[in-house]
């Protein structure tokens, strides 16, 4: 029979243990690969993970997860401060299929911060899918991204607190309800940049601002970006009586074939507009219920099928 020491079962024991810690171990820095992935593996870079899913599982708080090749990822529900980053040279894609409804959900904490770079969140099918939908966190910050093809929202941005969104580079384009929807809930303010944003042929709105469900403050600014064949219209500010006051600035872009260019409704909802362009639309500048669409005379506008009627104009400062 063979004798065990107890010298040789602490030993044993000390095995089990590290054992155990190395198969619950997180990592400041994970990484996905379509070639070499394996969710089995502990995403550690030189054993890389196959999902977004498994990879955000095995990533400590503030860390980050690397694309190392071009593949489908999987959708994934965010809980945490995290970064996804796609230098690779390729796409990084999340699929949303019938039955998945979203890309990616960020559930993260309330100063949790979110930053997504170089994804292609693409629908395919029917199934009332959004590429993206934001719940609740401090901030969401997406680079050099597409959110295509989803039979809802490209990009929902719902937070109950105060919180921040700042999305360039991105295309946001041919889906069923508007590019990017910023409608807030609850009390807190809300402040949200637009740059570099083309938002193409989505069935409702290019982009949308609304602060009816709101009674914080809402500040949005879109810089340098095209909304272009949207059903409805491209830029869109509206609230309600006792909501949020809602404002967005318009600065060197475009709206261009549209139902109506940029609209505002509500007193509480105004909309400036400097050095932009306004063209082709069915209406140009249009309002509702005491709402603002302010000029700073600077703009293009003209070639719209209302006549172009010369919108009030306000100073530079």
């Amino acid at each position: 029979m063979t004798k065990i020491t107890p010298s040789l079962l602490l030993a044993s024991l000390l095995a089990l243990c590290l054992h155990v810690a190395s198969a619950q171990a997180q990592y400041v820095r994970t990484c996905v690969s379509m070639a070499r992935g394996d969710d089995a593996n502990t995403c550690h870079c030189t054993t890389p993970c196959r999902t977004f899913a498994r990879a955000h599982s095995q990533t400590l708080s503030d860390g980050e997860i690397t694309v190392l090749d071009p593949g489908d990822y999987g959708g994934l529900t965010i809980t945490k401060s995290i970064s996804i980053n796609n230098d690779s040279g390729g796409e990084a894609s999340i699929t949303v299929t019938v039955g998945t409804f979203f890309g990616i959900i960020v559930n993260a904490p309330a100063d949790g911060y979110v930053n997504l770079r170089g994804l292609t969140i693409q629908g395919v099918g029917f199934g009332g899918s959004l590429g993206l939908l934001f719940r609740t966190g401090f901030s969401l910050t997406m680079t050099n991204c597409v959110v295509r093809n989803h039979t809802g929202d490209g990009i929902q941005f719902i937070p109950n607190a105060s919180s921040n969104l700042s999305v360039s580079n991105t295309l946001v384009a041919d889906n069923g309800g508007s590019g990017i929807n910023l409608t807030p809930t609850g009390s807190g303010t809300v402040k949200a940049v637009f740059n570099r944003i083309e938002a193409y042929n989505n069935s409702i709105h290019g982009i949308l601002v609304i602060g009816a469900h709101s009674t914080g403050t809402i500040n949005a600014t879109a810089a340098d970006s095209v909304a272009a064949n949207n059903s409805a219209r491209g830029f869109s500010v509206g609230s309600a009586a006792g909501q949020a006051a809602t404002s967005l600035m318009v600065v060197r872009s475009v709206a261009a074939n549209n139902n109506a260019g940029v609209f505002a409704s509500n007193s509480l909802a105004t909309v400036r507009i400097g050095q932009s362009t306004v063209t082709g639309n069915a209406t140009g500048l249009s309002t509702s219920s005491g709402a603002s669409v302010l000029s700073y005379g600077d703009n293009n506008i003209d070639g719209n099928g209302d006549g172009d009627p010369a919108p009030t104009t306000i100073p530079k400062k």
